[in-house]
């Protein structure tokens, strides 16, 4: 059993091991089959192809663990990328931990790791989420303690949520991003900005196009204490107005509108939030 990633998208940036590989075993698992056979062909390998993904993970990972019992090499590989990380490769790994059964895994391409790098924020530690949570809450929760973190902050995302995504992270807060597009594609786009700015950029793109890579800055020491000087005025502003007999309702109002922030949190300070 081989792991062997893949070009992100210049058919060029595959390792000599990993084309190795792919002619010397028997079978070859995909995600799309059309997929990888731009890339066979790109390089004149003829193997046999069989489709391996999420919908039909039970019955290919009993037909790859019958086949390395009976003898057979197989070369596990995503459409792009490195196999395991956020694709089925990753259960089966674990099932082959599981069966004790020996594989490898070769180093080639991985999105997150280029991302980062083009960030400028690769002296930091990292947090990967991957692909966000498709419920509102579970996602915003998690943006929410991801975004309390001093390290970075990579993301997937697909194209036609991109921009969701990045105004509910504009709603926590304005932080510096680096988005990657269509990386090492003939039409990669590498954006620097604040989240706000990194929104203008899109807004007149009719149709966005491509694989995207997230990455956002770490929360920086700076940043935790004045934020944490920022809280302590807004309560001083939020007993004034207690004082002077404005009604809760009222200032959570003047304090959203005031100090930009959400109205739950004003709530929180005020000591009015609901709690379940």
């Amino acid at each position: 059993m081989y792991f062997c990633p893949t070009p992100l998208g210049n058919l060029k940036d595959i390792t000599l091991r990993a084309l190795e590989t792919l002619q010397a075993v028997d079978f070859i698992a995909c995600e799309d089959t059309r997929v990888t056979l731009k890339l066979l062909n790109h390089y004149q390998i003829k193997k046999p192809l069989f489709s391996y993904h999420k919908h039909n993970f039970k019955s290919t990972s009993k037909k790859i663990m019958d086949l390395v019992r009976e003898g057979r090499s197989i070369a596990v590989v995503s459409d792009a990328g490195t196999p395991a990380i956020q694709d089925p490769g990753a259960e089966l790994i674990k099932l082959l931990i599981q069966e004790e059964i020996a594989f490898e895994v070769l180093p080639g391409p991985s999105a997150l790791i280029l991302a980062l790098v083009y960030s400028g924020f690769s002296d930091q530690k990292f947090l990967f989420l991957g692909f966000l949570p498709k419920n509102r809450k579970e996602r915003t929760n998690l943006l929410k303690k991801a975004l309390r973190s001093p390290y970075a902050v990579i993301i997937y995302e697909a194209p036609h949520r991109l921009a969701d995504t990045l105004q509910e992270i504009l709603q926590i807060e304005n932080r510096n991003i680096t988005l990657c597009r269509e990386l090492t594609k003939y039409h990669q786009e590498i954006l620097h900005g604040k989240t706000d700015e990194i929104l203008e950029s899109i807004a007149s793109i009719e149709k966005i196009k491509g694989e995207i890579t997230l990455v956002l800055s770490g929360k920086s020491g700076k940043e935790e204490a004045e934020l944490e000087t920022s809280i302590e005025n807004i309560k001083r502003v939020i007993e004034y107005l207690q004082d002077k007999g404005f009604p809760d309702k009222e200032i959570v109002t003047l304090i959203h509108e005031a100090f930009q922030i959400g109205k739950n949190k004003v709530k929180k300070l005020l000591g009015k939030e609901k709690t379940s």
